[in-house]
């Protein structure tokens, strides 16, 4: 029988692809949301149309949704750099989601066979809620995030074994 060795370096390989990914993903998200937020500061009449179109007007005005948009800011901008990640992702997750409920039809029948109205380019959507839902899962792990909990790297066993552990 051959014995499988797996290196530290192998190790802290593959823990380096895992925050990367996490950073990547946590970026995008964020970063979403700081675009939809600036459009509806600087382009409050498309913002309108689309609170008119998929939220039943909720928002559909001129003094709320620049108030809505520096909020959607500040919640983008605090996921991209990685802090209050315990409050802020359930906020994600609720923004993320009333998207997803507002397109769910494009999501079921993208192309619009059976229901009429449907466009492929929100599909994405379910994409998204699903990124928020791993993010908030592997909070833990993102250990590039500005309020991550830095733990202490693992002592090897020759280590521990040469001071007598």
């Amino acid at each position: 029988m051959r014995e499988i060795r797996v290196s530290v370096d192998e190790r802290s390989g593959g823990d380096m692809a895992k925050r990367l990914s996490l950073l990547l993903l946590r970026v995008s998200l964020g970063g979403l949301l700081l675009v939809w937020g600036v459009n509806k500061v600087v382009n409050i009449d498309h913002s309108m149309a689309i609170a008119e179109n998929f939220y039943f007007g909720l928002l559909a005005a001129e003094t709320w949704l620049p108030i809505a948009g520096v909020a959607q800011m500040a919640v983008g901008l605090l996921i991209v750099v990685g802090l209050a990640r315990r409050w802020v992702y359930p906020v994600q997750l609720l923004i993320n989601g009333v998207s997803l409920v507002a397109v769910v039809a494009s999501v079921i029948d993208p192309w619009g066979w059976f229901l009429e109205g449907t466009n492929a380019l929100f599909y994405p959507s379910l994409i998204i809620f699903a990124g928020s839902l791993v993010v908030m899962a592997f909070v833990d792990q993102d250990q590039l995030a500005l309020d991550a909990k830095k733990t202490p790297a693992p002592v090897s066993w020759k280590a521990s074994r040469r001071c007598g552990q």
